[in-house]
């Protein structure tokens, strides 16, 4: 459609997640007619991330060190770990300031279809973790979705047999939604985790 490095660009961007033609376009043309300084500090900040940014040698969230502040801080409980799919679920769960154990990151969640099974996740890490006599529970934190579910029901079945509490996120309606709009998973376990109300 563009002719050359604009054409590039969009079709560059494109490739991100999440990133459609339009935006594509869209973000191109930002970038094009934006301010230099302001597309150096851009290009500078991915350099930099590439460069800089690891993943923690014992969770696998994202770190500049070998190992990430969580896992370096000596006030966060060693007794639990909570299993994650992705570094940015670390953060969701850190932003409500319930959990103060560590973590473990999977790096995804068994896919069949897009031909991610256990072997491509970071399970056998977890496994050597577990050797740790501290820890005395696993929660189970992986997306309410077909793939998350068949990861949850993948780890518990195989953390079933080494003797450590296993547990998994309640999950069921968001507060402000409207039963009509909740589809049947949803429902189904909201029923399912239901509590007495005193």
């Amino acid at each position: 459609m563009y002719e050359g490095a604009v054409q590039e660009l969009i079709d560059e961007l494109g490739r991100l997640p999440g990133v459609g033609p339009k935006s594509a376009q869209r973000l191109a043309f930002y970038i094009l007619e934006g301010d230099g300084d302001d597309i150096k500090r851009l290009v500078n900040a991915i350099v930099t991330v590439k460069e800089r940014v690891k993943f923690c040698t014992v969770c696998g969230n994202v770190a500049e060190q070998d190992t990430c502040g969580i896992c370096r801080d000596p006030r966060r409980d060693p007794t639990a770990i909570c299993v994650v799919e992705e570094s940015k679920d670390v953060i969701a769960v850190e932003r409500t300031r319930s959990f103060r154990g560590r973590y473990h990151v999977l790096g995804g969640a068994i896919n069949p279809i897009a031909g991610i099974g256990p072997d491509q996740l970071r399970i056998r890490e977890l496994l050597s973790r577990l050797s740790d006599d501290q820890i005395e529970e696993i929660i189970i934190a992986t997306d309410p979705n077909l793939e998350g579910e068949a990861t949850a029901t993948y780890l518990a079945r195989m953390l079933k047999t080494i003797g450590i509490k296993v547990t998994r996120l309640a999950s069921g309606l968001p507060v402000g939604g409207d039963l009509e709009y909740a589809d049947e998973v949803t429902l189904g376990r909201a029923f399912e985790g239901r509590r007495t109300v005193s």
